[in-house]
């Protein structure tokens, strides 16, 4: 199971990390998720959803 919100698709994103000097270093930004127990399919699921979805109220907490 990927760390990917079951909602949105929210996951990891990369880049660089610069320096004041603008030397460059690869990083990541991982997202907010949140292990929920949400319905999926009619049927109560623990799954991970982004906790922008929610707040935002496009999933309800079971």
């Amino acid at each position: 199971m990927s760390r990917k919100c079951v909602i949105t698709g929210r996951s990891t994103g990369s880049g660089n990390k610069r320096s004041h000097a603008l030397n460059s270093s690869r990083r990541k930004w991982k997202a907010n998720l949140q292990k929920a127990r949400i319905m999926v399919d009619g049927k109560p699921q623990r799954v991970y959803v982004s906790a922008r979805a929610l707040k935002s109220g496009k999933v309800q907490r079971v």
